[in-house]
């Protein structure tokens, strides 16, 4: 087993816990349920990103979404998640 030093702030934490000033939380499964939204939420936020592709191509596109009724962009970003599963 390794050994790490405990700064002060975890030391005040583990003597605090061992005086049971701190406790576990008891809806400890609501908590982690909820934090997971939460991560969930973060990672799934959307970026902006920049491409260079040639003007032929980006016109095509343009045409195919049209077709579809689709914003172009929306388009490029469903092409690129269909094949990033």
């Amino acid at each position: 087993m390794k050994y790490y030093e405990l700064d002060k702030y975890e030391k005040e934490i583990l003597k605090d816990y061992d005086k049971r000033k701190i406790v576990p939380n008891p809806n400890l499964k609501v908590e982690i349920k909820r934090l997971k939204i939460y991560a969930k939420a973060t990672l799934d936020k959307t970026k902006n990103i920049n491409i260079r592709i040639s003007e032929r191509d980006l016109w095509k596109v343009k045409a195919l979404a049209l077709e579809k009724g689709l914003p172009y962009q929306t388009l490029i970003s469903s092409i690129v998640h269909q094949h990033a599963q």
